[in-house]
């Protein structure tokens, strides 16, 4: 589990691709030093193993289903990404809750400075778009994110400079994709809605009831 705080960017070394496979090894500083094999790390937001290490390397397997879900396969060394270790249990939870486990791309419609602020506006499908919520919570290239505004086809986030300068966000232009993962919330409470009787149990919690109470 992680928090969507990037700890540091990192350098794409190698990308060897498989048939519906590939194989990444990346550079870093701050998460070494305490890294070991077996660890998870979220590279661009996905949750990915630490199979070797070496030095300031480690290399990590990314699945067929990985692929299509992300981004990664569109890398090319040199590339800059972020980087974070799984949460520690004594850590401070900065961010919000990120599985690592992407729903999607999205891609960047327009990239803007508002005074202070950088706004982006990002564009992707309704499966995504559907558990969007405005001040809500998104997690793109595993930076947790607060959603400003959202439409039937797009979505705005505004970042602070220090948000942009230690993070990918600073070469993103438009035309990039990136990952997107929602909110576990919303997800599980659909799922919960979908899933339960007809007949409401005697706590009230229906469909209704959250739809008034605003989810």
């Amino acid at each position: 589990m992680f928090t969507g705080i990037i700890e540091e960017t990192g350098v794409l070394k190698e990308l060897k691709k498989g048939a519906h496979s590939a194989s990444l090894t990346i550079q870093g500083k701050v998460i070494f030093d305490d890294l070991a094999i077996g660890d998870s790390v979220a590279v661009n937001g996905v949750c990915l193993t630490a199979a070797s290490i070496s030095s300031h390397t480690f290399r990590a397997d990314v699945m067929h289903e990985t692929l299509n879900r992300s981004c990664l396969g569109k890398l090319h060394p040199g590339d800059s990404v972020n980087l974070e270790r799984a949460m520690a249990a004594d850590g401070r939870f900065g961010g919000h809750i990120v599985s690592g486990h992407i729903d999607g791309t999205g891609k960047i419609m327009s990239v803007r400075r508002d005074d202070n602020a950088i706004w982006y506006t990002v564009a992707s499908d309704s499966r995504i778009l559907r558990y969007i919520v405005e001040k809500g919570s998104i997690a793109v290239d595993g930076i947790s994110l607060t959603v400003a505004t959202v439409n039937n086809t797009e979505f705005c986030i505004s970042a602070i400079p220090h948000t942009v300068k230690s993070t990918t966000l600073s070469y993103k232009k438009a035309g990039d994709l990136v990952n997107l993962e929602n909110d576990l919330v919303g997800k599980y409470l659909e799922k919960f809605l979908l899933s339960a009787p007809d007949n409401p149990q005697p706590s009230g919690i229906t469909r209704e009831f959250l739809t008034k109470s605003g989810y």
